[in-house]
């Protein structure tokens, strides 16, 4: 298990951190992506991508002068292609400039790893047990009762006061640690309650994991995450609403637990993923530690982009429906209808490996995600020095109402009690 327990006294910046000659000077990050790996291991990786983002990367590759190799494999409208870590960054503004996507690839260590992905493994047989029943409105009314719109605000303003949170850099180190602190002080009353890193052997930032333990029922796991790196063309990479936004929703569903003392049947994970914005890399990596340890998760939500709402959208959130989980989605809905408190939703399609949700899929393991608009309608400003959240009028209104719904997916297929 390569989770690190937490020292709640320690400085954060001492939680987690990574010798610093595995870190890149901001100043080289920020030129080209082959200028940012100068004086570092640009080592050969594998990708996986969708047929329809094949042509764009080609291009985008032969205007830096790089020739994308033959793909190795193509199965079911999905190549694996041989890349350097250094050409990543430019396959995720492909991803962002042509298909709105946060990733929109999968990337690997190796080959083998990769050509195996794309067959994905079948449903969990225990996940085929699972009855989405909403019944526990006590118990969700009590957390949706304790979201705030400033404590929301809060977060979101913290994390995106980082230069930037990219996952080879210092401060997307500092980021992280920072945010297990802030879990593990919100559940400084609750000895029960962990909050840990999750630490990646080929990247220094790691990914951070808080827990609440179940009950009856705690070896079945219930996943709530976002990513909590960023990226950007320019000379910072806030990252307001992708995704400071995301982590900050479920953030409040943390404060709103451990306010109305929450006790859930099954066990609960929050986590902010490492590196997503690169190819879902800390996802893949925790996902595939799930499934390695035959720990049976049976259900994720992601929530990836939640605060931004075109002024010309009649809806308020978009239920993705590839790369998901029907059953799971039809619960979704469910709860957005019952606990929304008038939440319009859509649906809507985002595309081959578009978020972390698609690392669970992946893995056989029932995922949704909940998106701030229909993936068409979405925010224009991500990947850049602009996705900050004056774009959202300087408040956290609409990332509040995905807290509500991170609430109801928790306090519904958790079940559990409050008091």
């Amino acid at each position: 298990m390569r989770l690190a327990a937490v020292i709640r006294d320690a400085p954060p910046t001492q939680q987690g951190a990574l010798p610093m000659k595995r870190l890149i000077p901001f100043a080289l990050m920020l030129l080209s992506p082959t200028a940012s790996f100068a004086g570092a291991e640009d080592r050969e990786l594998w990708i996986s991508l969708g047929a329809d983002a094949m042509e764009p990367v080609a291009e985008a590759f032969a205007k830096e002068g790089w020739k994308m190799p033959p793909p190795s494999l193509t199965k079911k409208e999905v190549s694996v292609i041989a890349v350097r870590e250094s050409q990543l960054e430019r396959i995720a503004h492909v991803m962002h400039e042509k298909f709105n996507r946060c990733a929109g690839f999968v990337t690997f260590e190796t080959q083998d790893e990769a050509e195996k992905s794309l067959v994905p493994e079948p449903l969990a047989p225990t996940q085929e047990l699972v009855t989405y029943t909403i019944d526990n409105a006590t118990a969700v009314n009590c957390m949706i009762g304790r979201l705030t719109e400033p404590g929301v605000r809060s977060t979101i303003t913290t994390l995106s006061g980082y230069t930037t949170r990219y996952y080879t850099h210092t401060t997307g180190v500092n980021a992280a640690n920072a945010l297990r602190t802030l879990w593990a002080n919100i559940a400084a009353s609750r000895s029960d309650i962990t909050a840990e890193l999750f630490t990646h052997a080929a990247w220094a930032q790691p990914s951070v994991v808080l827990t609440i333990p179940g009950s009856t029922l705690a070896s079945e796991i219930v996943v709530v995450g976002g990513h909590l790196d960023s990226i950007s063309s320019g000379s910072v990479a806030p990252g307001a609403d992708d995704n400071a936004s995301g982590i900050a929703s479920f953030t409040e569903v943390i404060r709103a637990a451990v306010s109305c003392n929450y006790r859930p049947l099954r066990t609960v994970k929050f986590i902010g993923y490492a590196a997503e914005e690169v190819g879902l890399r800390g996802s893949k990596e925790i996902a595939a530690w799930h499934k390695n340890n035959n720990k049976n998760v049976v259900g994720v939500l992601q929530l990836d982009m939640t605060n931004y709402k075109r002024p010309t959208n009649t809806h308020d959130v978009g239920v993705v429906t590839d790369y998901t989980n029907a059953a799971q989605n039809t619960f979704l809905r469910n709860i957005i209808t019952t606990y929304g408190g008038g939440i319009v939703q859509r649906d809507t399609t985002c595309g081959y490996a578009c978020s972390d949700h698609a690392s669970w899929t992946n893995q056989g393991f029932a995922a949704s995600i909940p998106h701030e608009s229909t993936v068409s309608s979405g925010n224009p400003y991500i990947h850049t020095v602009n996705d900050t959240i004056s774009q959202s009028g300087s408040n956290a209104n609409h990332a509040l109402k995905f807290s509500r719904i991170a609430a109801g997916f928790v306090g519904e297929l958790a079940k559990g009690v409050t008091n």
